[in-house]
């Protein structure tokens, strides 16, 4: 073990520093009267579409002494502010460059947005409209004409209200006229319990900037009065059978359409069949009203459709071959897709278990991204920066994402379908503050020995999990984030904690998780305090020499982290401190590292039993300098070239 190196990147809070102000290329270029003006939500596409992105009014005021976030009701509707400080360019949040704001958030503090809604005409006069919040971080009220309509918390998941009682009409009510929308928005960043991923007030090492507000797209479209309210696709594991849920929010006669299939069923053949998904309205939704509506006046109309495919097209990161879907009503209609694929953790021909992709081993060359910008933080400027990095990492022979402790844009996981990458999805992680000694530091240089505490009710505030709140907070998150990103064909493995931050009963949570999504791995406990359930054992190792641990429980063997070569750029970097795990002066110093580390250290473990690693990390982010692509992503730090065949045959 390199106890220097280790010792030396032992993070510390540099709150006080200046960054550097640096750019994307597409931030660069931003055009703002065009932001992010791409149809956000991929997988359930309505010809209907207001794009509210660009300049709002927004206001940073000071909480009242009674003001309460977890209350999250309509107190203080009557002290919308009349004067506001400047505006905000959405969905930038005001901590990010390319707000145009600059200005960062505190927790006794409440940052108010407004903007005109645009007038629109009215299909029908009696269809709703929607309006669709990407994520807003962390706690949204929300207000049309000043009056009060809901409440969403969370910073990481979307959720839709429907406005229409809330709207001024013209007089033949087939037009929007006059209407004002308000959000105000609350955000504690790491001072409580609440997921907050890496963000902090005090950023330093592999802690970074924290952020507030809206930071994705905001949107509205208009539905007839009966309307597809959610889709559930699940490819079943015999690569054969298609499984298809369709919700309604009244019956309705329902058609599934994909080349060379269709069926219908009738308004009267909807069933009472229990799903996870059924009766749990507290679920974040971009699809339906899931908050300010009570659900109990209509229960929803559920439509099972099964279909068998004769020779399908399968899905992989090779061949990212997708399927048009089309679900129609009599007065609705949604284009979605779908892939025909599985993934699972199965015996090879030798007996270890690995990850199988269409239960075939593939070996999953993995990187981990953090999914921060320096200009937009975790706001990408533009659809063509998401889909560079994606792109870039192909290139550079990965084809494994594991998004780290952050719920992506809708269509940055769309990309990653289309382009054929597979994705590993943490949950967000929170708790009080982290006891980085005892679930960082010594686990790091000690696992066998520090790795193996208990994550039970005894150790709840060891792992900065005391509130009893924020535990259920969660468990609930988690199964909302699994049901949000459910059919996302590239998704392979729910990640549920990393490093001990925040966890909790990691058996029980993963009991749960299969209970939603029985299709999917899970790897319950990335690094260390591995409770021995779920799909992986999963382990961290950046400072000792890489191997293979035979798992008692006959798991699937991933080295989740690995890696962090670290190497500061003059001009591409945030600050000129340098944090990584083993730092290096010149980029022809760090490729030699690099590929000796892959070709040397890594791919001889795949024989002995290595399913899959994830090397750290795909970019720079503020004083941490260990990506293969700087913060900026102007430079990718070492050449694919050089060795043009790393994995050609890593799954053959």
């Amino acid at each position: 073990m390199d106890l220097i190196d280790a010792i030396k990147a032992i993070d510390k809070p540099h709150e006080d520093d200046v960054l550097n102000r640096l750019f994307t290329p597409w931030g660069e270029k931003l055009d703002k009267d065009n932001v992010l003006k791409e149809y956000p939500r991929p997988q359930f596409v309505r010809d209907s579409y207001y794009n509210l992105n660009g300049y709002w009014d927004y206001c940073i005021t000071d909480k009242p002494s009674d003001f309460k976030n977890e209350s999250l009701n309509a107190a203080f509707a009557d002290e919308i502010p009349a004067q506001m400080d400047g505006q905000i360019l959405v969905p930038f949040s005001p901590e990010a460059i390319l707000s145009g704001v600059e200005r960062r958030l505190l927790p006794d503090q409440i940052l108010w947005y407004k903007r005109a809604l645009p007038d629109i005409p009215r299909t029908e006069t009696t269809s709703r409209f929607l309006l669709h919040f990407g994520a807003v971080d962390q706690f949204a009220d929300v207000f049309v004409n000043g009056s009060y309509v809901a409440s969403h918390s969370g910073g990481y998941l979307p959720f839709t209200v429907d406005i229409t009682d809330y709207l001024n009409l013209s007089e033949d009510k087939r037009a929007l006229r006059d209407n004002v929308l308000t959000v105000r928005v609350t955000d504690t960043s790491d001072s409580s319990y609440h997921s907050r991923g890496k963000q902090t007030l005090r950023r330093g090492g592999m802690y970074y900037s924290c952020q507030s507000g809206i930071w994705q797209t905001v949107w509205m479209e208009e539905v007839p009065h009966t309307y597809i309210r959610e889709l559930r696709i699940r490819p079943e594991s015999d690569l054969k059978t298609l499984s298809i849920e369709v919700s309604t929010n009244l019956p309705s006669k329902v058609t599934v359409k994909f080349p060379g299939h269709e069926m219908v069923k009738s308004p009267e053949s909807a069933d009472s069949y229990e799903t996870a998904f059924t009766g749990d309205f507290s679920f974040s939704s971009d699809t339906y009203p899931s908050v300010g509506e009570d659900h109990s006046a209509q229960d929803p109309s559920y439509y099972h459709f099964t279909f068998e495919l004769e020779d399908p097209h399968l899905w992989s990161p090779e061949d990212p071959y997708l399927y048009p879907l089309q679900i129609y009503t009599d007065s609705d209609h949604v284009n979605s897709y779908f892939a025909m694929r599985s993934f699972s953790v199965e015996p090879d021909e030798k007996g270890i278990n690995r990850f199988c992709l269409n239960h075939k081993p593939y070996f999953l060359m993995g990187v981990l991204d953090q999914g921060y910008w320096p200009d937009g933080l975790y706001t990408a400027p533009s659809d063509e920066a998401l889909i560079f990095d994606i792109k870039e990492m192909k290139r550079l022979h990965y084809n494994m994402l594991r998004k780290h402790i952050k719920v992506e844009a809708a269509r940055w996981y769309y990309h990653c379908d289309r382009l054929g990458m597979i994705v590993w999805q943490d949950m967000v992680s929170g708790g009080s503050s982290y006891a980085k000694p005892v679930v960082s530091y010594l686990p790091t240089l000690f696992p066998k020995v520090f790795g193996r505490m208990s994550d039970g009710p005894a150790y709840y505030k060891t792992f900065s999990r005391g509130s009893s709140e924020g535990r259920s907070e969660w468990l609930k998150e988690m199964r909302n984030t699994i049901r949000y990103l459910y059919n996302v064909p590239s998704i392979g493995t729910w990640v549920l904690f990393n490093e001990g931050w925040g966890q909790f009963n990691a058996a029980g949570a993963t009991i749960m998780a299969k209970e939603i999504d029985a299709s999917r791995p899970i790897d319950q406990a990335s690094g260390w305090f591995d409770e021995g359930s779920g799909s992986f054992r999963s382990v961290h190792n950046y400072f000792r020499p890489l191997s293979v641990e035979i798992d008692k429980a006959g798991r699937a063997f991933v080295i989740s982290e690995y890696g962090g070569l670290a190497c500061h750029l003059d001009g591409h970097s945030s600050v000129d401190r340098i944090y990584g795990y083993k730092k290096y002066a010149t980029l022809d110093d760090l490729g030699v590292a690099y590929y000796n580390l892959i070709n040397g250290d890594l791919k001889p473990l795949i024989a002995k039993g290595l399913s899959g690693a994830v090397y750290t990390q795909l970019s720079d982010v503020e004083e941490e300098v260990n990506g293969l692509i700087t913060y900026d992503r102007r430079i990718t730090k070492v050449n694919p070239d050089l060795d043009p065949h790393m994995t050609s045959h890593i799954n053959e």
